[in-house]
């Protein structure tokens, strides 16, 4: 499953929780940390696993919910969810010790973890996190990091370039998808869609997105064109033809870091794959 796009979406907003889905993210976040308020978070809670409890609501989507940082935060918010409604948990401010916790609460029911390095700890510990059982991706959070190291903030990002090549390095390592850190002003979308380019070059699968509008521009900008899709059609129809791991598309030879290029281009095209050469 790819995901493109990660949509955060107030947990307090049943409105926008119930539409989320239909956006076109291919996770979509019930947030019951940042976007709301301390002393909401009950109300929101009761929102939430109201939402998740209605038969009716059955989204196609991967549906997740960020959970609080704090120790005693995070095991309220799990117990007040019917996690059999769930499809994943996102651990925000994530480390060995934090996401380590939450993994064990819900190692039983087959949860997929997705863990957001957002702190200069986090970032050391990325590694392990990513290593934990049951984690299956990390996100990267530029904004909470550059305030944990004190840093400034800046368009060119370079002040967190570092930590989000460490991020994806790691997540690589282990075999987990990586999410690249959110654009806050959602109207940008030129500032978005370079952005979005620059992550993928770093290796990222997708990004995080806090308003629908920011769905297809992240979408479009992570599409590989005609003639890309066609060559890894090609790769992946001729790998289905050897057994021995090393064969020629093209007069080029193929081993199996190309055969992974193919399939993240498979993820990235979405319905165009389907369309014909």
């Amino acid at each position: 499953m790819a995901r493109r796009t990660v949509l955060f979406t107030p947990g307090d907003r049943p409105d926008r929780c119930r539409t989320a889905p239909t956006t076109g993210a291919d996770t979509v976040v019930f947030d019951l940390e940042d976007a709301v308020a301390p002393a909401d978070t009950p109300a929101a809670r009761g929102t939430v696993a109201d939402l998740l409890s209605d038969p009716e609501f059955d989204p196609a989507t991967e549906v997740a919910v960020r959970i609080a940082a704090d120790a005693e935060g995070a095991r309220a918010d799990l117990d007040a969810l019917p996690l059999d409604c769930l499809d994943a948990v996102m651990v925000p401010k994530a480390t060995r010790a934090s996401v380590g916790r939450v993994a064990e609460w819900v190692a039983d029911r087959s949860l997929a973890v997705l863990a957001l390095i957002e702190s200069a700890t986090g970032v050391l510990d990325a590694q392990a996190v990513a290593t934990t059982a049951g984690v299956d991706a990390l996100c990267f959070g530029a904004e909470d990091l550059a305030a944990d190291l004190g840093a400034t903030r800046t368009e060119e990002g370079t002040e967190v370039l570092y930590a989000r090549e460490h991020v994806v390095l790691a997540a690589r390592a282990a075999g987990v998808d990586a999410v690249d850190t959110l654009v806050t002003d959602f109207r940008d979308h030129e500032r978005l869609r370079k952005e979005t380019a620059f992550a993928a070059e770093l290796g990222y699968d997708g990004k995080l997105v806090i308003h629908p509008g920011q769905v297809s521009v992240v979408h479009d900008a992570l599409a590989p064109d005609a003639e890309t899709v066609a060559w890894a059609k090609r790769v992946l129809d001729a790998r289905a033809e050897h057994d021995d791991g090393v064969f020629v598309v093209d007069g080029e030879m193929v081993d199996a870091p190309l055969v992974a290029r193919a399939e993240r281009v498979r993820d990235r095209a979405g319905e165009d794959w389907y369309r014909g050469d």
